[in-house]
């Protein structure tokens, strides 16, 4: 990217890149709007961990940071991984400037960059294996409700790293339509050039973001169209998914914000060759940027559900580290209160160059009724979808858009699918099988609802579902505090006027848990204490083995399936994510003291309740249970009226 490769006629901030090229200093250009490029230059700075980003010099002024973060980082959650030792790296920005994406453009080199030696690092028969087993062995087993596992498209380069880069986001910036960054970072060592469709999470204001996307339709030859789309929209599969991945983000809003987010959309994600699913969910949060973007780590669209069993699952089956894949590009930008606004997609769409070696990762989002053949598909799609809008492979002939006469015209902006009344049909019908709750907007005030004054503990089994919970409890007037199962002594929690003890991954009937060991020994010291109790989930599973009811795995796996069944003569639409259930008699509606809500015909237990205690198999937190707020409420209201204690 130096002499000819760089305009002579430039702007100051044309000036800036071509000063920072030349040095040989670290630098990014980023387009987060159709029509200008951020040129940002100055040092690098390695640290730690999150908290570590210096966002204030040495005399406390603020600064601007634009920080890689690692999927490493997840060690700070205390989350497994493939510790690569990848650095969290920060450019300490010191001339931030913009231009016109023509003028950039212009300075860009753009001869083609020949690839050598290109091809998957694990061959498609030994992708397909791995989802058979992650199905099976995992989600069979009640691990989770959706993983995503990683393949990489590798190849060499020959060309200069920085000349490579550029090549391919002028690329980008001339073909590439729809994604929220596009970006090239130079740092030394590393080059990471992509268009990232999906904001991770952002905070400005005092207002954070998060932009859950699913779904990945691949446009077939020719474009998409209305028959096509609808038939996307159409699937079961695709639905599903888009709406644990919303469920996953929830958690972390949840444990973000005080008013816990609402749910905007669907709307559709256009791209030049994929379009995607996705929800906004918005809430009101104080904590530092630092501290959200931790507690955020990372989205559930690339890494899966529970956040935490996810991050084991990929270090089962992923057979190297992650680098910056599914991390986050973090711009933490100084605001005139002195604090700092954050802005963070995810790093997928994202091709990295290091030592002559291009790498781009791909993922699929493996569910119970994932096809193997269509997933090894899905990774093909993706990388062709990387590697065509950075030029480096020929770009199907209808993406260039260009008119017949004019070979020069500029792209032509195509119609927006989502205009289309059919498809606005479909997409609006989504929300009819959500909660209410999580769709309309909530206040971040103190609830006065029909617990006020009183104090709920819930126990977290390694699944963040806990925080939605807790909010809505906080919604019904309790004071709540989440402890984590580590630190569950049934002596220290038995001062709560209601225990909830979690959901969480698993077999309940596996012996050598020491996570399993403590729920069963919360849930046994509660029903011993005759204080109110309720059991969620995994928790249900271990108080119904407790009462003596068989647990048992289920044909299918409920891994975001949606049901209406009869809880204590009240029908309730509730989200399902279990592997195992208990199971009675067909016709048991009663065990000794406890009550019984159970399927007529499998015996599959949906509900119990008896003296100051109540349990449900589903989760009333999810978006997936319309009823879930008026059904904890009765359940909770039971094991506080019939408590001894």
């Amino acid at each position: 990217m130096k002499g000819p490769a760089m305009n002579a006629s430039q702007t100051n901030p044309t000036d800036e890149l071509r000063t920072a090229v030349e040095a040989g200093r670290p630098f990014a250009l980023i387009a987060r709007d159709p029509h200008t490029v951020e040129v940002l230059t100055g040092e690098i700075v390695d640290v730690p961990l999150l908290a570590d980003i210096p966002l204030h010099d040495a005399d406390g002024a603020p600064r601007e940071v634009l920080a890689l973060v690692p999927f490493r980082q997840v060690v700070e959650r205390g989350f497994e991984c493939h510790d690569d030792r990848a650095p969290l790296r920060c450019l300490l920005v010191d001339a931030h400037t913009s231009a016109s994406r023509e003028d950039i453009v212009q300075v860009l080199p753009q001869a083609p960059v020949p690839l050598g030696e290109p091809g998957f690092d694990i061959t498609d028969a030994e992708y397909a294996d791995i989802v058979r087993r992650v199905i099976a062995d995992e989600i069979g087993h009640g691990e989770g409700a959706n993983f995503v596992i990683r393949r990489d498209f590798t190849a060499t380069v020959d060309a200069d790293p920085v000349v490579a880069g550029a090549t391919w986001f002028r690329a980008l910036l001339e073909h590439e339509r729809g994604a929220y960054w596009t970006f090239l970072i130079v740092t030394p060592g590393h080059v990471a050039v992509g268009a990232s469709p999906e904001a991770h999470v952002s905070a400005h204001g005092g207002v954070v973001t998060m932009n859950p996307i699913s779904g990945t339709f691949r446009h077939p030859l020719g474009g998409a169209t209305v028959e096509t789309l609808s038939e996307f929209l159409s699937s079961t599969k695709e639905t599903e998914e888009l709406f644990m991945v919303v469920d996953e983000e929830l958690k972390m809003m949840s444990a973000v914000c005080s008013d816990g987010g609402r749910i905007t959309g669907p709307h559709l994600k256009e791209m030049s060759r994929l379009t995607h699913t996705e929800y906004m969910l918005r809430g009101r949060s104080s904590m530092d940027p630092r501290d959200i973007l931790r507690e955020t780590m990372f989205a559930p669209t690339v890494t899966g559900s529970p956040m935490q069993n996810a991050c084991t699952v990929i270090t089962r089956h992923e057979r190297s580290p992650r680098g910056y894949y599914s991390g986050v590009a973090a711009l933490f930008t100084p605001t005139a209160s002195g604090g700092h606004d954050l802005d963070a997609p995810i790093l997928i769409r994202t091709a990295y160059l290091v030592d002559g070696t291009l790498r781009v990762p791909v993922g699929a989002t493996l569910v119970r009724h994932s096809d193997p053949d269509g997933e090894v598909s899905e990774t093909h799609g993706k990388a062709a979808g990387v590697l065509g809008a950075l030029g480096a492979v020929e770009r199907d002939r209808v993406a260039e858009l260009r008119t017949a006469d004019d070979e020069d015209a500029p792209a032509a902006e195509p119609r927006r699918l989502a205009d289309d009344p059919s498809i606005a049909a479909l997409l609006a019908a989504r929300n009819e099988r959500l909660a209410a709750f999580w769709l309309n907007p909530q206040d971040g005030a103190d609830h006065h609802g029909p617990f006020a004054g009183r104090s709920a503990i819930v126990v977290d089994a390694e699944d963040r579902f806990t925080t939605m919970l807790a909010h809505q409890l906080r919604h019904l007037g309790f004071e709540v505090a989440i402890t984590p199962w580590t630190d569950a002594d049934p002596a220290a929690i038995d001062v709560a006027d209601i225990v909830v003890s979690g959901p969480g991954p698993g077999d309940p009937r596996d012996p050598d848990s020491p996570r399993l060991a403590r729920m069963r020994d919360v849930v046994a010291a509660r029903l011993a204490s005759r204080r109110p109790l309720l059991a969620v989930c995994l928790s249900h599973q271990v108080l119904a083995h407790r009462l003596g009811i068989d647990l048992v795995p289920l044909d299918a796996p409920h891994q975001g399936l949606q049901k209406s069944v009869d809880v204590f003569g009240r029908q309730a639409s509730i989200g399902f994510y279990n592997t195992f259930t208990a199971r009675v008699p067909a016709g048991t509606t009663r065990i000794g003291d406890t009550q019984v809500a159970a399927d007529p015909a499998t015996g599959d237990v949906y509900a119990l309740r008896g003296p100051g205690y109540a349990s449900v198999q589903g989760h009333l937190e999810s978006i997936l249970s319309r009823d879930g707020l008026e059904t904890l409420e009765r359940l909770v209201s039971h094991a506080l009226t019939t408590a001894e204690g």
